[in-house]
């Protein structure tokens, strides 16, 4: 039936967007990898350390991204429960549909079939099996697609909240390299931050931790 090919299809277009994230995490990982080596080249010890620590707080934001993936998949296994619902009561629908079309036939075929009597005696119950069936999955619809979406929203806030409180983090490293220019000959002054963007590093890593839906 076309509502279900409908969800079928909205289920399977999900599953599309879950693996997109999960590539642009692990992507995003690999790229915060990148840059600690590049910046480990440099020869600069102000640029090699501010890389690599921005490359850990990059590496976190592409976790948070893989676990977002994670939650979008826990959403969509809730929708695949109004799928099936509506496959179990596909059958009930058509057997229903199906009695009824016999009567139809026979009553102009043969108005005074004894058989009508029996056949509509089957549509009465086929009906009856048919309407607990339709509630069912109308109460599962609603239920399931409520249920879906508050996890889909709250994986939308839990990714927003922490990649915004790790980004801050990464502008307090980036405020921590002198970009002063300096005039050929002349020397830069020494990296001291080493221990400030450590510290930075570990805000980071407890403000992950004590996070709260």
């Amino acid at each position: 039936p076309e509502l279900s090919r409908k969800l079928f299809r909205l289920i399977k277009s999900t599953n599309n967007l879950i693996s997109h994230h999960e590539a642009a995490g692990k992507e995003r990982v690999s790229i915060a990898t990148q840059l600690s080596e590049w910046g480990e080249q440099t020869g600069d010890d102000g640029v090699s350390d501010i890389s690599d620590k921005v490359g850990v707080i990059l590496s976190e934001i592409g976790e948070v991204e893989e676990a977002y993936a994670h939650n979008l998949d826990e959403a969509r296994g809730v929708l695949k429960a109004i799928r099936n619902t509506e496959k179990s009561v596909q059958p009930s629908r058509d057997n229903k549909d199906k009695i009824a079309d016999e009567i139809q036939k026979l009553k102009f075929k043969e108005p005074s079939s004894t058989r009508l009597v029996v056949l509509e005696n089957e549509l009465v119950r086929a009906e009856a099996e048919n309407l607990v069936a339709e509630a069912q999955l109308s109460n599962v619809t609603r239920e399931k697609l409520k249920e879906a979406y508050e996890t889909e929203f709250a994986a939308v806030i839990e990714r927003a909240e922490k990649q915004i409180m790790l980004a801050k983090h990464g502008r307090r490293l980036l405020a921590l390299l002198d970009d002063s220019p300096v005039t050929p000959g002349d020397g830069r002054p020494a990296y001291n931050q080493g221990s400030q963007a450590r510290q930075i590093l570990d805000d980071a890593e407890d403000d992950l931790k004590a996070w709260q839906p």
